[in-house]
């Protein structure tokens, strides 16, 4: 079938620019490929991988996309995932930021940045392997390998991208993996992904119908995948509100936002210092990531005066929140 291009309108205000960023600045894997002015990446569907390259221009209040396709066949499918594609905030988001001023302030410095859903599970997980204990440039290199070695090239009017297909790395022996330097660990991780996927018994589809508890269950009972990618799939892929709480980065933004311990929190606190993002927890993390890779964090936490967190017992009905006594003024850092 030929190309096809058709526009899609996200009917909100978006920053895609800096809400896309964290490809470019993480390194090109081949896999999800945004270079300023381009998004190209693959899902699958009807387990076939397809390709589409998204160009971007804001219209006021709303955000269209230029979608360019392989072929027609798919297009309402692709349409449908390129509109749901940024995590948009709940409604419960206007509340908590007249309560929170550290949200508050982010989203006025940042207004628009929005976390970006990953509809490629076998992508998605592969990203949570690549990505345990090292730099997310290193794992973005060891990706492109598997990519180039192992995947399957496309060209969208010019854009390439690769996909990876979970049968045949399936197939592989983790001799094959390891030579692209990945430890002998995630190999076998990567490979016990592709085959739970390539079974037909793991598929965004039937995960989507179940509760977060159960996605986490299900997920972490594959060797290789723990809470913390679990956690990642639920806030990326399915657009969730949850805090993924054991992530490096996370840590160290809402230590920096709510707490005045010198070293990022452990788990248990995090949960606790962000309990009061309830319903907007996604686009909370965002804005807060987005700010720590920024290095303005700091800065403007500063300048809120710092967060009040509201006791834990206190979320459903929110209440006007105490000052933290522990972090009576910012701390210097």
């Amino acid at each position: 079938m030929s190309p096809v291009q058709f526009t899609v309108r996200i009917d909100a205000p978006i920053d895609y620019a800096a809400s896309l960023e964290m490809f470019r600045r993480s390194g090109d894997d081949l896999l999800d490929r945004w270079d300023g002015r381009t998004f190209t990446r693959t899902v699958v569907i009807d387990a076939e991988a397809i390709a589409y390259a998204c160009t971007f221009e804001s219209a006021g209040d709303a955000l269209e996309v230029r979608v360019a396709l392989e072929n027609a066949r798919h297009r309402e499918e692709i349409a449908d995932i390129v509109r749901t594609m940024f995590v948009m905030p709940a409604p419960h988001f206007s509340e908590l930021t007249r309560r929170d001023p550290v949200i508050r302030a982010l989203d006025a410095r940042y207004p628009g940045v929005r976390s970006v859903r990953q509809p490629n599970l076998f992508g998605a997980l592969l990203r949570c392997i690549s990505t345990q204990q090292v730099n997310l440039r290193w794992a973005a290199t060891c990706r492109r390998r598997l990519a180039e070695t192992f995947g399957r090239t496309h060209n969208v009017n010019g854009n390439i991208v690769y996909s990876l297909d979970p049968v045949r790395i399936a197939t592989l022996e983790v001799a094959d993996i390891r030579a692209l330097q990945f430890t002998n660990s995630k190999s076998q991780y990567v490979i016990n992904v592709a085959r739970e996927i390539a079974s037909g018994e793991l598929t965004i589809a039937i995960l989507d119908g179940w509760s977060s508890d159960q996605v986490i269950a299900r997920l972490t009972a594959i060797r290789g995948i723990g809470l913390w990618s679990a956690e990642w799939v639920l806030a990326r892929t399915f657009g969730r509100p949850h805090v993924v709480a054991g992530d490096l980065g996370v840590r160290k933004a809402i230590g920096a936002a709510y707490s005045c311990a010198p070293a990022p929190p452990p788990e248990n606190e995090v949960r606790r210092l962000a309990a009061h993002w309830g319903e907007s927890a996604a686009v909370a993390q965002a804005l807060l990531l987005h700010a720590l890779a920024e290095k303005t964090l700091v800065e403007i936490v500063a300048n809120a005066g710092g967060a009040n967190v509201p006791p834990a017992a206190a979320i459903a009905t929110p209440p006007t929140i105490a000052r933290n006594s522990a972090c009576a003024s910012p701390r210097k850092r």
